[in-house]
């Protein structure tokens, strides 16, 4: 069985204005948690599509990321890397979260994975 995409980040210069622009332009609730600055974005779609969040990109650059649930990061990590991929972000907990970590695809584009969601 594959697995599901479960999460989006938007990440850019001013996460409050995405947050602003997205709202506006689809209707998203984005709730933001003060402490991080991430903002937690409810697409108030009726249980369709999935969840994401919005927040200041650290390094200033804009970027869209998806994430799929999988049961072992590092494994799958490992398995991105024989593939030709490179480990970004190693596993790491996310507080009062799930567990996440990040990997470039061969082509360079960045793609999160996440465990222990829901």
């Amino acid at each position: 069985m594959g697995k599901p995409v479960v999460h989006f980040e938007v990440t850019g210069k001013d996460g409050a204005a995405l947050a602003r622009y997205y709202g506006d332009l689809f209707g998203w609730k984005t709730t933001l948690h003060e402490a991080s600055g991430y903002g937690m974005v409810d697409t108030d779609s009726g249980g369709q599509g999935v969840g994401g969040g919005i927040m200041t990109s650290p390094t200033g650059q804009p970027m869209l990321t998806f994430y799929v649930a999988v049961d072992d990061l590092q494994a799958t990590l490992d398995r991105a890397e024989q593939l030709g991929g490179k480990t970004v972000l190693p596993p790491m907990d996310v507080p009062d979260g799930p567990s996440v970590a990040m990997f470039s695809d061969p082509e360079g584009n960045m793609m999160g994975i996440v465990s222990g969601m829901g």
